[in-house]
């Protein structure tokens, strides 16, 4: 029960059992004695009053001990928990069991500490990952240029072959630098996103057909289907919404792990939103991965993020844009034997 209503009702209740502990007691003082008809300062009028005054008294101790308990000391351990806000040492959640408003403070607390207990491990993963995808690529750099200045003898065609090593892994360091410029810019942008109705449908059909060719273009096939209707229209900002379908397309030629890849695009409405799903016929991921595939900078398999490139960004990218439209994304082992990619975008209010 809401506080709103629990303390106007436990006032009144205070309330009745007062009036009808003085009215039971008036009853038997006029019952035993007759008015008293002198003045009010009589120690016969004082003897009177005094049991109402200590009924007053016993309610007001009551309510002081309800609202100490139940108000004050909730609230004063939450404001010695709020000093105490650890990331490096998180602490059991914090439990209340009423559930009134001073329970759901408590419920939008513990969110609120895990949220900076996650943010704050992205952060010391980011780190991480950035060192170590940069040390890699440096490490052979710097064997390569120590090789090169110690045997300067060696043969041209060898040296060339050196040459040419190290110009890819700068190449490979520039495009890990490139990518978290971009998803570092695409935070920003997407603190400013200006969403417009688009129709379903007609942005469904013109993804199907940009990347049905892109994709025969690499020797795979593009299967698209879906059930929207001309009236259904998606409160969305279309450049990130394309950047989304680029992420997902890319990521399953990328990672798909077959030459001739069959990808199927699926999008339907369900209640207040319209959902799409990108599958294949790959390879797949582990399922003890699925959960972990849209944290930042997580990947699979090292060497093959090596190999196809990529900074683990991609769909941690997919995630922040979907999340800020209002919608869901998942991932889920296919039906076609590889990786199912499903996300939701909100409805536009029909007028």
């Amino acid at each position: 029960m809401k506080l709103k209503i629990k303390l106007p009702l436990l006032f009144l209740l205070m309330l009745i059992i007062f009036m009808f502990s003085i009215g039971m007691y008036l009853k038997l003082v006029f019952a035993v004695y007759s008015p008293i008809r002198s003045s009010l300062l009589d120690s016969r009028y004082i003897a009177l009053l005094l049991p109402i005054f200590a009924i007053a008294f016993f309610i007001f101790i009551i309510l002081i001990i309800y609202i100490h308990f139940c108000i004050e000391k909730p609230i004063q351990l939450l404001n010695t928990r709020l000093e105490e806000v650890n990331n490096v040492h998180p602490m059991p959640p914090l439990a209340l069991r009423s559930n009134d408003e001073i329970g759901e403070l408590y419920k939008h607390f513990n969110k609120m500490e895990h949220r900076l207990q996650l943010a704050h491990r992205e952060q010391s993963d980011m780190i991480a990952a950035i060192a170590h995808d940069l040390k890699t690529p440096l490490t052979s750099i710097n064997g390569f240029t120590e090789l090169l200045a110690a045997h300067k003898d060696l043969p041209e065609t060898e040296k060339q072959e050196y040459y040419e090593l190290i110009q890819r892994k700068s190449e490979y360091m520039v495009e890990l630098i490139n990518d978290f410029s971009s998803f570092t810019k695409e935070k920003l942008e997407l603190e400013s996103m200006v969403a417009k109705p688009v129709k379903a449908s007609k942005l469904f059909e013109k993804i199907a057909l940009e990347y049905e060719y892109e994709l025969a273009g690499l020797d795979n096939e593009l299967t698209c289907r879906h059930s929207f209707t001309e009236n259904i229209l998606l409160m969305v900002n279309e450049p990130m919404i394309r950047r989304v379908f680029g992420n997902l397309f890319s990521n399953a030629v990328r990672y798909g792990g077959k030459n001739k890849l069959k990808v199927y695009m699926t999008g339907y409405p369900l209640g207040h939103y319209a959902y799409f799903q990108i599958e294949d016929n790959g390879i797949g991921v582990p399922d003890k991965d699925i959960s972990s595939l849209f944290l930042k900078f997580f990947t699979v398999d090292k060497s093959r993020q090596i190999q196809k490139g990529g900074l683990g960004l991609g769909l941690a990218s997919c995630k922040s844009i979907i999340e800020h439209h209002g919608g869901e994304i998942v991932a889920y082992p296919s039906e076609y034997g590889g990786l199912g990619i499903r996300f939701s975008l909100p409805r536009a209010a029909q007028r």
